[in-house]
């Protein structure tokens, strides 16, 4: 069904022209599900957007062959290929929110396809729209349909996706990092209706994602890239049992495990350094254009202590709570209920660095700003101040005059950990930090931030929704649901021994023990 043949593509946007994609080969047959994984800028994603003919770019060239049932799409003309575009060829992309119309209802824009490659009536339209929204497994799906995306969580909006890429029942679905940032149950769910799509429709899915083990439980087989470059594919169980090439092998290596002989630290008698007691909040939903809104608790009576040294993992799915809990940490939401012991030397490390630092400043004014606020040094001392902060994290000190844009996610991460240890906290609290990040960035942050634990003595809050990265990191681990902690201990009481049935929910959809 589709052939890709040598294909190169070369950006001419700088004085010498950039080779991103190298001499790519694939072939896919019907029902065939192929992952494609790799680091940011392998390739991955330009590769893909080549076979949807999403690459129009004036400043970028394309050579070899796309055959798509024998038409060659890389020269075809673009009414030809808008004529694929959406009903042979669809794309899921990784963001919902941004890729999605906000001012549309959810109908509309599932009806887009539709309106585009065929002659259906309206009520034909509306009745194919709700068969692919109830595909995609939402509740209530004629109530969904009159929706805007801001009234939908981020599964719901994922499943809208992937309802507009399935309405024209298309032959390949390419999926570009799909369930990125969504909590594992969201993301098993996900898993299972590719392939319940796959299985049903005998749609052949291009799954790209940075999440190896999510390939894994997915493809069949899988293409590993490196630097534009296919440096090693196959069946996905024989490469992750025995991968041939060092980078695989280095790929593989490091996803995190969950090994029962973890070596768990020693708390006893380390000093507290931060306190939080029966902590309720809540935010007010409006209930019209011009009521005054009523409460929805979000927070119910947390309590739990942090020690110098400790890293305490929170788990937990989109809407239970972490987030709004950090905020009230950091000083970020101040209506609250409760007391909060040492919160006076606590800094965050926020999900996405590129929109948590100022694209108009150097990586040197940003990790000034702190000491500049702080005031009593001299501009030398700053500086030098700031030279030994990216030392610390790792960073190069010309890295100092570059702008966040020029930076790549893992170095931007460190950045951000850098400026938030600026002014020396006691507790540092880490909101998804690495939920983005490449296999490989996300072990060298991990490394990081367990070295400068011990260094430094900080006490850590990681907030995150994968349980590999929890386990491998964390001194102690807390579950919640719906605004209160069910379960909490030591990472191997909590995966191996734990008592509530949300917690065996969590590990069975991670996928952690098989």
């Amino acid at each position: 069904m589709l052939e890709i043949r040598d294909l190169n593509i070369e950006f001419h946007d700088h004085s010498v022209p950039e080779t991103v994609v190298y001499d790519f080969d694939l072939s896919m047959e019907e029902g065939d599900i192929v992952g494609i994984v790799g680091e940011s800028g392998s390739g991955k994603t330009m590769s893909a957007l080549a076979l949807c003919g999403l690459l129009a770019r004036h400043d970028m060239e394309k050579k070899g062959k796309i055959l798509f049932e024998g038409k060659e799409l890389l020269t075809c003309s673009r009414q030809e290929m808008r004529a694929l575009q959406g009903k042979e060829i669809s794309i899921i992309f990784q963001e919902p929110m941004t890729s999605l119309n906000p001012v549309k209802k959810i109908g509309w824009q599932v009806e887009e396809a539709l309106r585009l490659h065929t002659d259906l009536s309206k009520e034909e339209c509306y009745e194919r729209a709700i068969w692919a929204l109830r595909e995609a497994e939402l509740a209530e799906p004629e109530k969904v349909y009159g929706q805007y995306p801001h009234e939908l969580s981020g599964g719901m909006r994922q499943r809208v996706m992937i309802a507009a890429a399935i309405v024209c029942k298309p032959k390949i679905l390419v999926a570009d990092e799909p369930t990125t940032a969504l909590d594992v149950t969201i993301q098993a769910q996900i898993i299972k209706l590719l392939l319940k799509l796959n299985e049903e429709q005998k749609t052949a899915i291009l799954f790209i994602s940075h999440d190896l083990s999510l390939v894994r439980r997915l493809c069949r087989r899988v293409v590993v890239m490196q630097n534009g470059y296919i440096v090693e594919q196959g069946d996905v169980e024989a490469i992750f049992r025995s991968p041939r090439e060092e980078y695989t092998k280095r790929l593989i290596a490091s996803i995190p495990s969950c090994d029962r002989g973890k070596q768990e630290k020693d708390l006893d008698g380390a000093l507290e350094v931060f306190r939080a007691e029966d902590i309720a909040a809540g935010y007010r939903a409006s209930d019209g254009l011009f009521g005054k809104g009523v409460e929805k608790e979000v927070l119910k009576g947390i309590s739990f202590s942090l020690k110098k040294g400790e890293i305490l993992g929170l788990v937990g799915e989109s809407g239970c709570g972490k987030s709004t809990l950090a905020k009230i940490i950091v000083g970020l939401k101040g209506d609250y209920r409760g007391r909060l012991t040492g919160a006076g030397k606590v800094r965050m490390v926020f999900q996405d660095p590129y929109g948590s630092l100022n694209p108009a400043k150097s990586v040197g004014w940003l990790l000034e700003e702190p000491l500049r606020l702080q005031g009593g040094l001299s501009k030398a001392e700053r500086h030098r101040m700031v030279l030994e902060m990216l030392k610390k994290v790792g960073l190069e000190e010309s890295i100092a005059e570059r702008y966040p844009r020029q930076l790549s996610g893992g170095q931007r991460q460190r950045v951000c950990i850098g400026l938030a240890l600026m002014s020396r906290p006691e507790v540092l609290v880490a909101d998804e930090a690495v939920s983005a990040l490449d296999v490989t960035i996300q072990a060298q942050i991990l490394r990081l931030l367990a070295q400068l634990r011990d260094e430094m003595g900080l006490a850590i809050l990681f907030i995150s929704h994968d349980l590999r990265v929890v386990y491998q990191i964390c001194d102690r681990v807390m579950i919640m649901q719906d605004g209160e902690i069910v379960e909490e201990g030591t990472p191997r009481k909590v995966y191996f021994e734990h008592s509530h049935p949300y917690t065996a929910q969590l590990l069975e959809a991670s996928g952690v023990f098989g």
